[in-house]
C-alpha cells in the first residue's frame, strides 16, 4: 500500500505547486505552454531515448505483455467505437481513447512496480508498447488529423519520423537493440534534460487547473466519463479476465496486469492534446479523475491480489 500511497502524493505535490504557480502568475500567461512545449520537444524525447537505450528488449516477448495490449486494444477500441458513432471528431476521439488506455507507466507505475510488485523492471514492457506502439501511431493520426496541407503520401507516411516524442523513442530502441554503448559525455546531458520532463508535464497540468471549473461537466462531460469509466474500471477488468480466462496466469503474474492495467491516464497525453491543440479539456479531467479513481482501484487490487 506505501508504494501507491507514495507514488500519487509525489504526483499530487507536483501538480499541487503547479496551480500554486499559476494562482501567483509567477511563469507569465506563456508559463504553461512554455513548459508544455519544453516538455514534448526537449526534454521528454530525451528521457525516452535514455530510458529505452539501456532497456533490455527481450522483456516485451511475454503474455504479461500480450495481456496489458490486448486490454489497452479493447479500451481504446470502445471509446474509439463510440466517439465515431457520436460524431466527436478524429482528433478528440484519438485524445479520448489515450485517456481510456494509456497508462501512468512511468512517473506513477515505476514507484508503484517498485513497492507494490516488488521489481521496477516490470513496468518496463508497457513503457516500450506505449512509446513505441501506441504512441507513434496516435501522433500520426493527430498529425494527419490536423488543418493545413497534407503533402504527398510518402511525406505523410514519414510523420512519426518528424515527431520529437517518436523520434527519441525510436533512437533509444535502436540503440538498445544494436547493443551501442553511448558515451558518458553525450549520455549524461541527455539524462539531466530528460530529468525535466515530468515535473514539467506535471507543473503545466498543474497550472491548467486554474481557473477551471470541476472537471466532469461542460461540452466534454460524456467523453471524459467514459474515458473515465473505460480506464479506471473496464481496462483492469478486461486484463483480469484475459489474464485469468485465456492465458492461466496466477499469483505475483496476475497482480502484475491488473495493477498495471488500473494505472491513471498518464499526464503526458495533456501535452500531446495541448500541443496539438485538441482535446485538451477532455485530456485534463480524464487525467485528473482517473488518477483519484485509481488509488482506491489500485488499493482494492492489490488487497484482493497480493
Amino acid at each position: 500500500m506505501q508504494g501507491v500511497l507514495t507514488g500519487f502524493a509525489v504526483i499530487a505535490v507536483v501538480i499541487g505547486v503547479g496551480y500554486v504557480i499559476g494562482r501567483r502568475g509567477y511563469l507569465g500567461d506563456q508559463g504553461r505552454e512554455v513548459l508544455t512545449k519544453l516538455a514534448f520537444h526537449v526534454a521528454s524525447p530525451a528521457l525516452l531515448f535514455t530510458t529505452l537505450a539501456r532497456t533490455d528488449l527481450s522483456v516485451i516477448f511475454s503474455s504479461r505483455l500480450l495481456v496489458t495490449a490486448l486490454s489497452t486494444a479493447a479500451a481504446a477500441g470502445v471509446f474509439g467505437a463510440v466517439g465515431v458513432i457520436r460524431g466527436w471528431g478524429v482528433g478528440r476521439t484519438t485524445i479520448g481513447a489515450l485517456c481510456s488506455s494509456y497508462v501512468n507507466s512511468g512517473n506513477l507505475g515505476i514507484p508503484i512496480a517498485v513497492y507494490v510488485l516488488g521489481d521496477a523492471s516490470l513496468v518496463a514492457p508497457v513503457l516500450l508498447f506505449q512509446l513505441v506502439g501506441i504512441t507513434p501511431i496516435a501522433l500520426t493520426i493527430l498529425d494527419l488529423s490536423g488543418g493545413g496541407e497534407k503533402g504527398p503520401l510518402w511525406h505523410r507516411l514519414l510523420t512519426p519520423l518528424r515527431n520529437p516524442i517518436a523520434v527519441g523513442s525510436l533512437a533509444g530502441v535502436a540503440v538498445s537493440a544494436t547493443g551501442l554503448r553511448i558515451p558518458a559525455p553525450v549520455l549524461d546531458p541527455l539524462t539531466l534534460i530528460g530529468g525535466m520532463s515530468v515535473p514539467a508535464v506535471l507543473l503545466a497540468f498543474g497550472i491548467s487547473l486554474c481557473g477551471s471549473t470541476m472537471p466532469g461537466r461542460g461540452p466534454d462531460r460524456h467523453p471524459v466519463l467514459l474515458s473515465v469509466a473505460l480506464k479506471s474500471v473496464g481496462q483492469p477488468a478486461v486484463a483480469w479476465a484475459l489474464a485469468v480466462g485465456v492465458f492461466g496466469l496466477r499469483g505475483a503474474q496476475l497482480l502484475d496486469v491488473v495493477v498495471t492495467s488500473a494505472l491513471p491516464a498518464a499526464q503526458n497525453l495533456f501535452t500531446y492534446a495541448s500541443s496539438y491543440r485538441v482535446g485538451e479539456r477532455l485530456a485534463r479531467d480524464s487525467i485528473l479523475l482517473s488518477t483519484v479513481i485509481s488509488v482506491p482501484v489500485l488499493v482494492v487490487v492489490a488487497a484482493l491480489l497480493g
